[in-house]
């Protein structure tokens, strides 16, 4: 119950990246590439509909030969990151529908390869291994398993466990319901918006309002709007506090300025999920089909 790409590498080995896996030089990357020409936060793959696509963040890529910024991807393709490195497509497998984790404080979140649930001093799942979680949950290649205090088990669909006193699920997620953004929009003017991104500034402008955004607020969503896709939620608060050490203070600190930005678009009534979480530890630019953005950065 997982959707996935398996690539093969240059040196053979493979590898497989579901929803929201980035490729980049980070250490954090879920395949980290140890090369200058490599960017942070290179490429990702997401979800969309029920196809996979590649999407690029702060690099380019080539597939078969032609540059791209987006990819459905599909067995046979070669994906080209620079000159000699390449991603050979072995395998696209999409199910009908995937596991998910929700629970005390946690809304439903889909599982991919090797998760952390972390429970202090948030509920919260991390799409990698982190020591010194309260549990892992893991892909054996058949199914899932939950590891707990060394002890590990099957995890299938309807089973609970505990930690830390709080209690999750595991539950299945139709793939269109994963893929699928739900957006409730209350009393908000669900009208096109013009985005117009300076780094510092930012103006946005819906009919004949326009909200402008200054210092910390603006410099978020003009990064939102350059990594042009779904970004993971450290590689983006690094961007704004790169001399920040301490995980869970960066955690508090995006949080803090996303419940701010939103607030700020809710008070003029611009929809507050125009940046919004997709549920798998990513912060995205939720756009309507007549929305437009002016990146100035």
């Amino acid at each position: 119950m997982r959707a996935y790409v398996r690539f093969r590498l240059n040196n053979g080995h493979s590898v497989e990246l579901g929803h929201g896996d980035f490729i980049g030089r980070l250490w954090s990357s879920s395949l980290p590439i140890a090369d200058a020409r490599i960017s942070e936060a290179h490429c990702m793959v997401s979800l969309r509909g029920e196809e996979l696509k590649l999407l690029a963040l702060r690099g380019r890529f080539a597939v078969d030969g032609s540059r791209q910024s987006s990819q459905v991807l599909d067995i046979g393709q070669t994906v080209t990151l620079c000159d000699g490195v390449d991603l050979y497509v072995q395998e696209v497998h999409l199910p009908k529908a995937v596991l998910a984790l929700e629970g005390d404080g946690l809304p439903s979140i889909a599982l991919n390869g090797v998760c952390s649930v972390l429970t202090r001093p948030r509920a919260e799942v991390v799409p990698r291994f982190l020591p010194g979680a309260a549990a892992h949950v893991f892909s054996d290649g058949e199914g899932w398993r939950i590891c707990v205090n060394g002890s590990s088990r099957a995890l299938e669909r309807g089973d609970t466990f505990s930690v830390d006193g709080r209690t999750f699920r595991a539950i299945s997620l139709r793939l269109d319901v994963v893929s699928r953004s739900v957006t409730s929009m209350n009393d908000k003017v669900d009208g096109p918006v013009r985005i117009v991104a300076c780094t510092d500034t930012v103006q946005i402008h819906l009919g004949s309002e326009t909200l402008a955004l200054k210092g910390l607020s603006a410099r978020l969503l003009s990064a939102v709007v350059a990594f042009d896709g779904p970004v993971p939620w450290e590689v983006l608060a690094r961007q704004l506090w790169p001399d920040e050490e301490e995980r869970n203070l960066l955690r508090r600190k995006l949080d803090g300025s996303l419940y701010r930005l939103r607030k700020k678009l809710r008070d003029v009534s611009i929809r507050p999920d125009l940046v919004r979480s997709d549920g798998f530890g990513h912060v995205e630019l939720f756009l309507h089909i007549d929305d437009v953005i002016e990146e100035r950065t």
